[in-house]
């Protein structure tokens, strides 16, 4: 049976700025309306979510990978099923997130990403989000440092020709020569532009924002803080990130990269509005990993998985999550942070930060991109522009 007509009745639904006991209604990949009003005649469908929260799908805008699948691959059958594993757990609109590499593998992964972002029907895949080349070696994390480009000296142009109203953000070192200028290129060409892998100064990532970069890329993580010159302390991204109110913020909230002590830190300075909870999920997120496993990345960068993250062979640093956005919104709430406001920072908040305002509400117009969460906050229930891609409910059709 086509269904073409949906209402899912029962559940407390998570608004833009409140939360409520109502219904929501889906026609054609779209929510069509938001009522209290009930009638089972219209509806070829009707989903009973009693005791459930509806929230809208999340949106990961800083994702390199799922369920053994990654972007800089060059396939577009890998981003497909990287962006379905994700779609499982929540996520239904992704930006596929490269790796630091050479220029043809580049190229491969932005071919990639377009290509299944015009195939797609469920799951979206929003373009794709350039985390480097250009990137600061003194803070590459697993980033392959030979693969690392100075803005001045590298011709980007490829790149941005490649897919022109596709790459939506790229992350970059602004302290690097020429970097200040690529941040004015980036705002020209529509890009976000987030500071990233950078061993800026306070006061350098100031100046980096009269440039147009507007996010930090996954602070604390690769992220210059305050240091000691002579008697003198100076502060570092982390800082500036905390404390411009320019700069909006993604969050690993995997539950390893930032205690919960920080993440209390950073929702009290920067507030429900200037997160972007991101999973920096590799190829081997969403999927189910052996303890003690050392996993090749496309880059070439060796890890390990152990105690439910990655590192880099030395255990000198995390070398990128397996997480799920879910578990990240799960992680928020256990730091304090009210349901409504976790949930925003996952969907609403990281759909902005992008342009992409017909994702990430629960809201007439908007993409039918819905989830159901039990009362551990685990999707039982998603679905993506109209199509479930999950159902552990018992429906109740006509």
């Amino acid at each position: 049976m086509l269904h073409t007509k949906t209402v899912i009745r029962g559940a407390r639904v998570i608004l833009p700025d409140s939360e409520k006991d109502t219904q929501v209604i889906v026609e054609k990949g779209k929510i069509l309306e938001i009522t209290g009003h009930f009638d089972p005649s219209p509806y070829d469908r009707v989903i009973d979510a009693a005791g459930l929260v509806l929230c809208p799908g999340f949106v990961d805008i800083h994702v390199h990978g799922g369920g053994g699948y990654s972007v800089n691959s060059g396939s577009a059958e890998a981003v497909l099923r990287m962006a379905l594993a994700h779609a499982k757990f929540g996520t239904t609109s992704l930006l596929p997130t490269t790796l630091a590499a050479p220029m043809p593998q580049l190229l491969g992964a932005i071919a990639a990403a377009r290509e299944a972002s015009a195939r797609n029907d469920g799951p979206t895949v929003l373009g794709i989000h350039l985390e480097g080349p250009c990137l600061n070696p003194l803070q590459s994390g697993a980033q392959a440092p030979g693969s690392l480009l100075v803005p001045k000296e590298a011709d980007l142009d490829p790149l941005f020709e490649a897919w022109p109203d596709g790459i939506k953000m790229m992350g970059a070192a602004p302290e690097l020569d020429g970097g200040m200028e690529l941040g004015d290129e980036l705002v020209k060409r529509g890009i976000t532009a987030s500071i990233a892998h950078s061993n800026a100064t306070y006061y350098e990532a100031q100046e980096a924002v009269n440039h147009g970069y507007c996010d930090v890329t996954h602070l604390y993580s690769s992220c210059s803080g305050l240091i000691r010159v002579n008697s003198y302390r100076i502060p570092g991204l982390i800082e500036a990130g905390l404390n411009l109110d320019e700069l909006t913020v993604q969050v690993i909230a995997d539950g390893k990269h930032l205690p919960l002590e920080l993440l209390q830190l950073i929702y009290r300075c920067k507030g429900p509005e200037k997160i972007e909870l991101i999973t920096d999920g590799l190829q081997f997120s969403a999927s189910e990993l052996k303890e003690g496993t050392v996993y090749r990345q496309e880059n070439g960068v060796e890890t390990v998985y152990e105690d439910g993250v990655m590192k880099l062979l030395s255990r000198q640093a995390f070398a990128g999550s397996v997480a799920t956005l879910h578990r990240c919104v799960g992680n928020m709430v256990k730091a304090g942070v009210p349901l409504p406001q976790a949930v925003r920072m996952a969907s609403g908040n990281p759909a902005r930060r992008i342009g992409a305002s017909w994702k990430g509400r629960v809201a007439a117009g908007c993409d039918a991109d819905l989830v159901l969460l039990d009362k551990d906050l685990a999707p039982v229930w998603v679905m993506a522009r109209g199509k479930i891609i999950t159902d552990a409910l018992t429906e109740v059709s006509k």
